[in-house]
């Protein structure tokens, strides 16, 4: 057991047994060995890779997603950008450069970053080092980002908020949580009592053994942002894995490493903790704050209706080796296929767009 496994183990010795959230919450942020806050995960040489780091065609088709957002509402300034999770910057960077086509926009936004971990805003300050614009880090998004319109950016974030998951059993809905077994070892319990959920009806009727997965944490954190929207105007952008309407019940927890999936349990901070983003829960919790939520459209569909084929060709064309197409560029080809393929991240990767109830419908919907 690792340093951060024996943390655990001694908490529940002392307190119970504790929630997956509670368990995912000191896993990814626990200040000494948590998986956020001691490493920079992103890229061929950690543990995954994001959209942002396959092509700078995803940043880019983002940064004019949220111009255009900007325009419809009128152009407002000031107004505010906001990223949570930016990873190493690269997404805002390939945003932030694609927007200068609209200087008045760029001159009218502030950018704030919504990072905890010290060790990426170390490399998001280098990454956007050179763009002339102040950049403000905030820990996490709160009330003092609510003042004025809100464009608002969140890339595989959402994944890797807690979640909570109950299995049905024979005494009804009893949350699955974490405790110790007879060696001292991390293992996965239920709660002895059974808990009142409210399923949303399109789930249909559990089997014994279903697994229903909610996100509180998700929801709230969807509700304040639309709140703000809803008040001040503005837009959100989330993209991320995850499901719509008709999910039906499963497990979709699970531990990345290296690439690879790794044991949940053996060894807490050392691998990346998600679970599937419920886009539907995110909709209504947006329009229940008061905003207009879109989608979710698959992320193959949402690139393809910006544009991203037509700008891989003209990448293509740009090429210093003056070549006429993507047939010649097998890594800005590969790049594409990546991005928008049902085998790839096309199809189980989807975008959710929430603006104000005014707004128009956005790009991409």
């Amino acid at each position: 057991m690792n340093a951060l496994g024996e943390k655990i183990a001694r908490l529940l010795a002392a307190n119970g047994p504790i929630s997956i959230a509670e368990y995912m919450a000191i896993a990814l942020q626990d200040p000494e060995h948590g998986y956020y806050t001691t490493r920079d995960p992103f890229g061929a040489s950690g543990d995954f890779i994001t959209a942002p780091e396959v092509s700078q065609m995803f940043g880019e088709l983002i940064g004019l997603w949220m111009v255009q957002a900007w325009r419809d509402q009128g152009s407002p300034a000031p107004c505010r950008l906001v990223e949570l999770g930016p990873g190493r910057g690269t997404l805002m960077a390939d945003a932030l450069r694609a927007a200068k086509l609209d200087p008045q926009f760029l001159a009218s936004i502030e950018v704030v970053l919504i990072e905890s971990s010290p060790v990426l805003r170390d490399v998001q300050k280098t990454t956007l080092a050179n763009f002339g614009k102040p950049i403000r880090w905030l820990d996490r998004f709160d009330e003092s980002l609510s003042d004025k319109p809100l464009f608002l950016i969140a890339n595989e974030f959402f994944d890797a908020l807690s979640i909570r998951q109950f299995i049905m059993a024979e005494r009804g809905w009893c949350e699955r949580l974490i405790g110790l077994d007879t060696s001292g070892a991390l293992t996965f319990g239920l709660s002895p009592q059974p808990s009142a959920l409210a399923i949303p009806s399109d789930r249909g009727l559990p089997d014994l053994g279903a697994v229903y997965e909610v996100s509180p944490a998700a929801e709230a954190l969807v509700e304040q942002i639309a709140h703000a929207i809803a008040v001040e105007g503005g837009a959100a952008l989330i993209v991320d894995y995850g499901y719509g309407d008709g999910a039906g019940f499963g497990d979709t927890l699970q531990a990345v490493s290296r690439h690879n999936y790794a044991s949940i349990l053996d060894a807490p901070g050392e691998a990346d903790l998600t679970a599937h983003v419920d886009f539907a829960g995110l909709g209504r919790a947006a329009e229940c704050a008061g905003a207009k939520a879109y989608g979710p459209v698959e992320q193959g569909e949402f690139l393809c209706r910006l544009g991203i084929v037509d700008r891989a060709q003209r990448l293509a064309m740009a090429n210093r080796r003056g070549s006429r197409g993507l047939g010649k560029q097998p890594e800005l080809k590969r790049q594409l296929d990546r991005l928008i393929l049902p085998g790839q991240m096309g199809t189980l990767f989807k975008a959710l767009a929430i603006v104000h109830r005014a707004a128009p419908t956005p790009a991409g919907f």
